[in-house]
């Protein structure tokens, strides 16, 4: 017997041998105690959302659904951001003035490194974690927009917001082009000095639109 046939072999043994017409025996079922629920809800669940965010050193602003401009304008101007990529799909009329949408047609990394900032929507965002997922659907654009720019503001809506993983797996695709973000792109070095802005941009502000 090589070497090969004898590994072969262990592993044949190790999954328990073949059935009699030469397949491999069922798997064991896989056990699926985590919770696939939330239990909050409301506005208690985006307050969740909010402290999590703020945790990770978010900025978070809350909106009413007809004044996201109005909040989108303050954080504009208090970061005194001036040039900031759309991505296709987002509406931003009503800028203020002295903002420049420049539209994302395929900007290069260098030139998306020059704009002072991002704009985009998201997918769903995960309260119990922190986490925000962009799927590159309308109004969020491709994945360099929230990796190259410094800084990225995201605008999440009540109905896009739920309390667990499972949860926010269920409305996703798998075969699009995800990114989980968890605050701002940060990473420590082996003194644990942390650092802000490393794959990703170093300031992150959300938008949290109320019901």
């Amino acid at each position: 017997m090589t070497a090969r046939e004898e590994v072969l072999a262990r592993i044949r043994t190790a999954l328990g041998g073949r059935t009699a017409e030469g397949t491999a025996p069922p798997a064991d079922a896989v056990p699926r105690g985590y919770r696939t629920q939330g239990e909050l809800g409301g506005t208690v669940l985006l307050d969740l959302l909010a402290e999590r965010l703020r945790d990770y050193g978010c900025t978070v602003r809350r909106s009413a659904p007809d004044e996201i401009m109005i909040a989108v304008g303050e954080a504009l101007g208090q970061r005194g951001a001036r040039r900031i990529v759309v991505p296709p799909g987002l509406d931003l009329a009503g800028l203020p003035a002295g903002v420049d949408a420049i539209a994302d047609d395929g900007l290069s990394p260098a030139a998306l490194d020059a704009v002072d900032g991002v704009i985009t929507t998201a997918a769903v965002a995960i309260a119990e974690t922190g986490t925000i997922v962009l799927d590159g659907s309308s109004g969020q654009g491709r994945r360099a927009l929230s990796l190259v720019p410094d800084y990225h503001v995201c605008i999440v809506r009540a109905g896009q917001v739920v309390a667990l993983v499972p949860e926010a797996l269920a409305r996703l695709d798998p075969s699009r082009p995800l990114t989980w973000i968890s605050g701002p792109s940060a990473t420590s070095d082996i003194e644990l000095d942390r650092v802000q802005g490393v794959h990703g941009p170093r300031t992150l502000e959300v938008i949290l639109v109320d019901p």
